[in-house]
């Protein structure tokens, strides 16, 4: 008797183009999506009349018309921010902390938020502000 070996399959494909494919796709999805935390509610910042490009990173506070607080998309109450903002400092010590405040919130909702910060400890405060149109001098 005469034992037959089975016929040999034919080689696969190989998995190299596809892992560059999805390699490809996550650099794509990381370079155009963001990475910071949304509000949970409506903020458009102030249009400026002049300044700088946001700076990366940090902890983002932001105020809604109504005054209602959120830091880095958690929504808190104003009995709440002092712990919450010790706590990020604490993790991150010289953390900068973005102010993104809603156009239409008052100023008096806006301005305790910086003097709190620096009292708990930030020294790097920044004001987000929509990039306005070029003034002329």
């Amino acid at each position: 008797m005469k034992l037959q070996r089975p016929p040999r399959s034919p080689t696969g494909e190989p998995i190299t183009a596809l892992i560059d494919v999805v390699f490809f796709l996550l650099v794509f999805f990381m370079l155009i999506g963001r990475m910071d935390a949304t509000a949970p509610f409506e903020v458009t910042p102030p249009t400026a009349q002049s300044g700088q490009d946001l700076p990366a990173g940090g902890a983002t506070l932001s105020v809604s018309v109504e005054g209602a607080l959120a830091l880095d998309g958690t929504e808190l109450t104003e009995a709440d921010l002092d712990a919450s903002l010790r706590a990020k400092l604490a993790s991150a010590p010289g953390l900068q902390l973005r102010i993104n405040a809603h156009q239409a919130a008052e100023l008096r909702r806006v301005l305790p938020l910086v003097s709190r910060a620096e009292e708990l400890g930030f020294d790097d405060i920044v004001l987000v502000v929509s990039p306005g149109r070029e003034v002329a001098q």
